[in-house]
């Protein structure tokens, strides 16, 4: 697992969103082969969805070739309204750029039967190959998605109830009344999340440092379900230096001698984006003429 710092929210938006379009331009999506990216609402992307579309505006970015998978949805709250999380994302990412409307997947929380909807969710995922690569972000208890803490690190997507905490914490969105917040939603599991050949997770602020703390140096809880990233062979955290305050300061100087080693050492030139050596032979070189 990787942990990239950077110096607050806007620089770790600019680093993911820039790591996401690499990573597009990496793979070479087409009509036959495209490239499926899984999505958040909230706070935390609206500042990497932001930067997507200045790519795309600047012709850096296509998403024509790209399918997207969001990760949740709110339970009876119409689709146009304000709130919602198809609104959400039509109005700070998919009406911005390029996207093709039959290559939005987002979960529909007014379905007349929604464990079919969220069955159909995991088999539309599996008949595009899976994806990719799932963004997220997550509550100050850590959970990701909606897999509220006590989650089942195996779930799938599926009807969830939303913890108090979680209520009153998107209270914000609605007028600051809990009653106008839904108390359902439709969210994947932290499989279906764990299941995408790479995430990344987004943690920012202060108020998010214990659950990043929980994540980085504990072990895996299904009280803080985002630790399960743990066990990903290609997952990343990206965080901001606000959120390593629960961290100690062994763990943050360890990982930030890593970015410190690839960039002195072995060269950026000669490290993948997924963190891995290009080249051992010319790792080794410049490790000499350093020396």
């Amino acid at each position: 697992m990787r942990l990239v710092i950077r110096k607050d929210y806007e620089a770790v938006s600019y680093h993911v969103a820039k790591y996401v379009k690499e990573r597009i331009k990496e793979f070479g999506p087409t009509a036959q082969k495209p490239f499926v990216l899984g999505l958040p609402t909230g706070s935390s992307p609206i500042g990497v969805y932001r930067n997507l579309v200045k790519f795309h505006q600047a012709g850096e970015l296509s998403f024509k070739h790209i399918i997207t998978f969001n990760m949740d949805e709110y339970v009876g709250l119409p689709r146009d309204h304000p709130e919602s999380y198809h609104s959400f994302m039509w109005s700070n990412l998919f009406k911005h750029v390029d996207i093709l409307p039959e290559n939005v997947h987002i979960l529909d929380g007014n379905a007349s039967d929604l464990d079919l909807e969220c069955q159909r969710y995991e088999e539309k995922i599996a008949s595009v190959g899976g994806i990719e690569l799932f963004l997220g972000g997550i509550g100050p208890d850590g959970h990701i998605a909606f897999n509220e803490p006590g989650s089942s690190l195996n779930s799938r997507t599926r009807v969830k109830t939303l913890a108090y905490d979680t209520i009153v914490a998107n209270a914000r969105f609605f007028d600051n009344d809990i009653t106008k917040v839904p108390n359902l939603a439709l969210t994947v599991g932290v499989a279906t999340v764990m299941d995408a050949r790479e995430v990344c997770i987004i943690i920012t602020g202060a108020h998010k440092a214990l659950a990043l703390a929980k994540c980085i140096e504990e072990g895996v809880n299904h009280m803080w379900t985002v630790s399960a990233i743990q066990l990903h062979p290609r997952g990343m955290v990206v965080c901001d230096e606000d959120a390593t305050l629960e961290l100690h300061v062994k763990t943050v100087n360890y990982f930030k001698s890593i970015e410190k080693v690839h960039e002195q050492l072995i060269g950026t030139d000669n490290v993948g984006l997924q963190g891995g050596v290009k080249s051992w032979r010319g790792a080794i070189e410049s490790n000499t003429y350093h020396q």
